[in-house]
């Protein structure tokens, strides 16, 4: 396995968000993390990528509350919960935060650059940013305008695009769908699903379950902190309690 998260669990304060969860990602695959809001699915990608840990060591400085994490998270081989989240991104774990978060006062050309800021090799720079106009046209037509002023598909777009200037070994990509019509929202999956055929490694965070069950390789159902349930998503719609109770299908 590329990525193995074994009996993690996460407390803010006494509150457990995440409960003794174990789950992985292969080489090559999409994996969805999938649940109802509140479930501990952004929390859980938090830790996997290393800001929980940052929050964790922040809060110990600023003495405001407790966050305590357990278990073992392994990455290409290596354990990466003890090292801190910026020695993960050299690794190539990489995370496409919610709800964008573009840095809105530079123009999208530099926030793509900023994507770029561990890579030496000019020639690699310009073969990833070539990948991404491919992918997302409407970023190098809008390569000059600031990022503020985009869409909120474009937006989207752009923190994909960033995500992929790093080299990713394995591309986190937590809610794309968020605050997006439902035409901007097709688009974004469609690229997400390019990406996946490009040999990327993908772990998606989403409620979008009808979608996203089509495109992922296995599906994780997250609620309350725990996975309750792990698989194919053809096989996870036939369980109608499931569907009704945890999927609000």
């Amino acid at each position: 396995m590329l990525l193995e998260v074994a009996n993690v669990s996460v407390w803010y304060d006494k509150a457990m968000l995440i409960n003794d969860v174990s789950m992985g990602v292969d080489t090559g695959e999409l994996v969805s993390l999938v649940g109802p809001n509140g479930a501990g699915k952004s929390t859980l990608l938090r830790t996997i990528t290393g800001l929980v840990a940052w929050e964790k060591d922040l809060t110990k400085r600023a003495a405001h509350g407790e966050i305590k994490l357990q278990g073992k998270i392994t990455f290409d081989g290596e354990r990466i919960d003890k090292i801190p989240a910026h020695e993960i991104v050299k690794r190539g774990l990489i995370l496409s935060p919610e709800r964008r978060r573009p840095f809105k006062e530079m123009t999208v050309i530099d926030n793509l650059m900023v994507g770029a800021y561990l890579i030496k090799d000019k020639a690699n720079i310009e073969e990833n940013l070539e990948k991404v106009y491919q992918l997302f046209p409407v970023l190098k037509e809008r390569s000059h305008q600031i990022s503020g002023t985009l869409s909120g598909g474009e937006q989207q777009m752009l923190a994909v695009g960033r995500a992929l200037m790093t080299n990713p070994k394995l591309l986190c990509i937590d809610e794309p769908s968020t605050g997006l019509a439902p035409i901007l929202r097709a688009e974004v999956f469609r690229r997400i699903s390019e990406i996946s055929k490009m040999g990327i490694t993908i772990l998606l965070v989403e409620q979008e379950v009808t979608t996203v069950f089509k495109m992922a390789t296995r599906n994780y159902v997250l609620s309350s902190g725990k996975v309750i349930a792990e698989g194919k998503g053809d096989v996870l719609l036939e369980n109608e309690l499931l569907r009704k109770t945890y999927l609000g299908m």
